[in-house]
C-alpha cells in the first residue's frame, strides 16, 4: 500500500501510544477527533428525568479503539445497566475498556463474549468492516445488538444477511446513528411526525470530516476510505427524520490530491476523497447526500429540510410560528456526550427499547436504509454517476 502502513500512520499522524492508551474522557479532552467534545445541547427544562424502570439490562461491550467507542457513549452510567464483560483483541485496550467502564470480567474476543450467558445485550464499537458480522454473531448467542456507524460495510449481501437475522432472533438491533440526536434533526423528525412539514420535496444531509491523513484504526480500514461507504451522518437527514428510504441513485466523485486517495494506495481502488450523491426518496422527493475527507474548513454532521408545508433550515419556516421541539432529559449521571450531544441519547434509547420491548429509533430498516444507500452510491460514483436503483428493506 506505497508504504502506507500501520506504524508509518501512526508516524504521520503523530498519535503516539500513549494517546491511544488514554482514557475515554481523555481522548474528548485531547480533541483528536473532529466531533468528539462534549456539545451544548438544547433540553426541555421544564421537564424532569423520571426512573421508569428497577432492572438494569446486563450488557457486554465490544471495542476500545481510536475513537474509544465502547467507553465514551456512556453505558457504564445508565441507571438500567449492568456492564458485565468487556473485550478488545488488544489486551492493553481491553484493560482500558475495564478501566472505563468500571467493569471487571474480560474476554479475549467477542467470539468468547457472546457466550457467557449472563450477558443479554452487546454493544459492538469494533472495526466499521464487521459491524454487521459481529451483530449476527451475537444475535445468534441470543444477546440484543447495538453498534456503531455503519450498520454495513460495502456488502448488500451481508446487509440482508444482518436483516434476516434479525427478523429470525426477534431481538431488538439498533445503529448509533448521531445525527437522529442532534438538536436539529430531533425536531425535525418531531415536526414531521405532527404533520408541520407535509412530504419532503428536498434534503440535504453533510459529513465535512478533514482528515489529510488517515486515522490510525484496526486493520488501516480507513486508508482511502470511499465517503459513501460512511454515509448515515448525511443520510440521517432524510431516512432518520422521515423513516423513508431512497430509492435510486446518480452520485459523483471527485479525485483527491491526497495520497492515499490514489487507488494503488488503498485496498479499495478509491479515487475519491469527496463523493457527491443525489437520491429520489421514498416519498418521491429529493436528497443531495453530500461526504467529504480531503476539504479543510467548516466539518461536521449537519443538514436541512424543506418540506410542502414548511422547512427547517436551524429554525422551522412556515405559515405559522411553531415551538421547536427540544429533547427530553437524560438520567442524572448521563451525558448527552459529543458528536451533537447525541452519546447518551443513544444508550438510552436502546436501553429503553429493550425495557418496554419495543422497536429502538434506529432500528434494523433504518440503519439498512441509511448504510446500503451509501454502498449502492459509491458504486454510482465508480460508474460516473450513472442512475443505480437502492434495494429496500421494509418490515
Amino acid at each position: 500500500m506505497n508504504n502506507l502502513t500501520r506504524r508509518n500512520l501512526l508516524k504521520k499522524t503523530g498519535l503516539t501510544a500513549a494517546i491511544l492508551g488514554v482514557s475515554a474522557k481523555a481522548a474528548q479532552a485531547a480533541d483528536i477527533i473532529q466531533g468528539f467534545g462534549d456539545t451544548h445541547t438544547e433540553i426541555a427544562v421544564e421537564e424532569e428525568w423520571q426512573q421508569k424502570h428497577d432492572r438494569k439490562i446486563k450488557v457486554g461491550i465490544a471495542g476500545y479503539g481510536l475513537c474509544k467507542f465502547g467507553a465514551v457513549f456512556g453505558f457504564q452510567d445508565h441507571p438500567n445497566v449492568e456492564v458485565v464483560a468487556v473485550t478488545d483483541l488488544v489486551p492493553e485496550r481491553c484493560q482500558g475498556l475495564s478501566r472505563d467502564c468500571r467493569c471487571t470480567k474480560t474476554y479475549p474476543s467477542l467470539e468468547d463474549m457472546v457466550k457467557d450467558d449472563q450477558i443479554e445485550a452487546i454493544f459492538c464499537a469494533t472495526d466499521a468492516p464487521h459491524h454487521a458480522e459481529h451483530c449476527i454473531l451475537a444475535l445468534n448467542h441470543g444477546k440484543h445488538a447495538a453498534c456503531a456507524v455503519p450498520a454495513v460495510f460495502n456488502s448488500v449481501e451481508q446487509a440482508h444477511q444482518l436483516f434476516e437475522t434479525v427478523k429470525k432472533t426477534g431481538l431488538n438491533y439498533m445503529m448509533f446513528e448521531t445525527s437522529c440526536f442532534h438538536d436539529d434533526l430531533y425536531a425535525m423528525t418531531k415536526l414531521y411526525n405532527s404533520g408541520k412539514l407535509g412530504k419532503l420535496v428536498y434534503s440535504e444531509g453533510e459529513y465535512y470530516h478533514y482528515m489529510p491523513t488517515p486515522l490510525d484504526s484496526y486493520k488501516g480500514w480507513r486508508i482511502g476510505l470511499p465517503p459513501q461507504l460512511y454515509p448515515t451522518h448525511s443520510n440521517a437527514y432524510y431516512c432518520g427524520v422521515t423513516g423513508g428510504s431512497f430509492t435510486e441513485v446518480t452520485c459523483l466523485g471527485m479525485p483527491s490530491s491526497l495520497p492515499q486517495f490514489t487507488p494503488e494506495n488503498n485496498a479499495y481502488k478509491n479515487p475519491f476523497g469527496t463523493e457527491i450523491a443525489l437520491f429520489r426518496t421514498s416519498e418521491g422527493g429529493m436528497a443531495r447526500m453530500a461526504v467529504s475527507w480531503d476539504t479543510p474548513g467548516h466539518h461536521g454532521e449537519m443538514g436541512r429540510i424543506r418540506g410542502q408545508k414548511g422547512s427547517f433550515y436551524d429554525v422551522f419556516l412556515g405559515l405559522e410560528n411553531i415551538e421547536i421541539p427540544k429533547k427530553f432529559p437524560l438520567p442524572p449521571k448521563v451525558s448527552a456526550g459529543g458528536h451533537g450531544g447525541s452519546h447518551g441519547y443513544l444508550i438510552n434509547e436502546f436501553v429503553m427499547s429493550i425495557l418496554e420491548n419495543r422497536k429502538p429509533l434506529v432500528d434494523i430498516v433504518m440503519a439498512l436504509n441509511m448504510s446500503v444507500s451509501g454502498v449502492i452510491a459509491h458504486q454510482s460514483a465508480l460508474k460516473d454517476g450513472e442512475t443505480l436503483n437502492i434495494p429496500q428493506f421494509v418490515l
